[in-house]
C-alpha cells in the first residue's frame, strides 16, 4: 500500500531533524585538528588530493569540486583505481584528505602505505578516532553521528551529510585565509552566470569599428536616420572632425523631433542631446547595467578619451548573459 501524503511528509521532516542534528553535533566536536588540516591545505605546496569509496567517495567528489572553486587546487582519485595506477597522479608535495566512515575502508588502507612512504601529508576524515585511518593520518578529523536518517541505520545518510558539510567548512576556511575574492572565483566558472558578471568587460561586447553609428554634427535627421536604421543600435553617436562626442540622437529623440514638426533636412547638431553619457570600454558589464538602469537609458556610446570607439544596447548586454 502507498503511504499517504502526511506520512511522506512526516518521514521528510525526520530525516532533515536528523541530518540537521548531525551536522550540529560537528561544531562541538571542532578542535585544534581542524585548525592544522586548514593549515596544512595553506601550506600545500601541489595539490589536494581526495579519496574515498562508495558514498564516502562521492562525497570525496564533491569537496575536492567544492576546494578547486574556491582556491584550492584539488582532485578526486579513486581507490580501487589508485591501485592499478592512478597512484601516479600524486606527488611528493601533494596533500592527501582520505575519507572513510569506518577508518577500515580497505580500498582506501591499501593505498595509504604508499602515500606515507612518499612523504605526503594525509588527513583522514573517519567516525571511529581508533580507526586504522586515524592512527595513519597525520592530521585526524573526527566525524561521527549519532544515527543515520536510515530506519534501519544501516544507509549512509546523516554519516555523509555531516563529512560533506565538515568538507565544506574546510574550503570555507581555507577561502577566507587566502582572501579568495568573486573575481577569482569567477575565474574558476567563466561559464557560469557570476563569472559573465565578473569578467566580462564593455570593451568584450561593444560593437567596434564600422559597426558603431555616427555621424557629424552638420549632417542632417536623414542622415541619422538611415545611420540608426543601418546599424540598428536605436541611436548614433554625434562626433566631429577628431572622432570626439559631442552629442547623441537616439529613438526617444527622434519621437520628439517628430513632435515638433522637425524636417528630414534638420541640422542634427540642432536637435542632438548634448553632452551624452558615455563610458570607457575597460568597465565591468555589470557595471555598466547598473549605471544604464539608474540613467534610464537603453543604449550608450563607449569612448576613450572621449573618441568615439564603440557602442552597445541592453540587447547586447542581454545575449551576452550579463543581465
Amino acid at each position: 500500500m502507498v503511504p499517504n501524503k502526511t506520512a511522506f511528509l512526516t518521514t521528510a521532516r525526520e530525516v532533515l531533524e536528523i541530518e540537521a542534528s548531525a551536522i550540529e553535533q560537528q561544531l562541538n566536536a571542532l578542535d585544534h585538528h581542524f585548525e592544522q588540516a586548514c593549515r596544512q591545505i595553506l601550506g600545500c605546496e601541489g595539490r589536494v588530493v581526495v579519496t574515498g569509496m562508495g558514498k564516502s567517495g562521492h562525497i570525496a567528489g564533491k569537496i575536492a569540486a567544492t576546494l578547486a572553486s574556491t582556491g584550492t587546487p584539488a582532485f578526486f582519485v579513486h581507490p580501487g583505481e589508485a591501485s592499478h595506477g592512478d597512484l601516479g597522479m600524486i606527488t611528493p608535495k601533494d596533500l592527501v584528505l582520505a575519507i572513510s566512515n569506518s577508518g577500515e575502508t580497505p580500498e582506501v588502507l591499501t593505498i595509504l602505505p604508499i602515500i606515507k612512504r612518499m612523504g605526503v601529508t594525509l588527513i583522514g576524515i573517519a567516525a571511529v578516532a581508533e580507526s586504522t585511518l586515524a592512527k595513519l593520518s597525520d592530521t585526524f578529523i573526527r566525524v561521527s553521528v549519532n544515527k543515520e536518517a536510515c530506519p534501519m541505520n544501516l544507509a549512509p545518510t546523516a554519516s555523509t551529510t555531516a563529512t560533506l558539510a565538515m568538507g565544506d567548512a574546510l574550503a570555507i576556511a581555507v577561502l577566507k585565509a587566502r582572501d579568495f575574492t568573486e573575481k577569482d572565483f569567477a575565474r574558476s566558472h567563466p561559464g557560469g552566470s557570476l563569472g559573465r558578471r565578473l569578467l566580462l568587460y564593455v570593451e568584450d561586447i561593444m560593437h567596434g569599428g564600422d559597426d558603431v553609428p555616427s555621424i557629424g554634427p552638420d549632417q542632417t535627421l536623414s542622415d541619422a536616420l538611415v545611420e540608426m536604421s543601418g546599424k540598428g543600435l536605436g541611436m548614433t553617436g554625434i562626433v566631429d572632425n577628431s572622432g570626439l562626442v559631442i552629442g547623441i540622437y537616439t529613438d526617444g529623440d527622434l519621437r520628439r523631433s517628430l513632435a515638433s514638426n522637425h524636417g528630414l533636412d534638420t541640422p542634427i547638431k540642432d536637435i542632438m542631446s548634448k553632452k551624452p553619457i558615455t563610458i570607457e570600454g575597460d568597465i565591468l558589464a555589470a557595471e555598466l547595467v547598473t549605471m544604464m538602469e539608474a540613467s534610464r537609458i537603453n543604449s550608450i556610446l563607449v569612448t576613450k578619451n572621449n573618441v568615439l570607439v564603440g557602442a552597445l544596447n541592453m540587447q547586447d548586454l542581454l545575449r551576452a548573459g550579463v543581465l
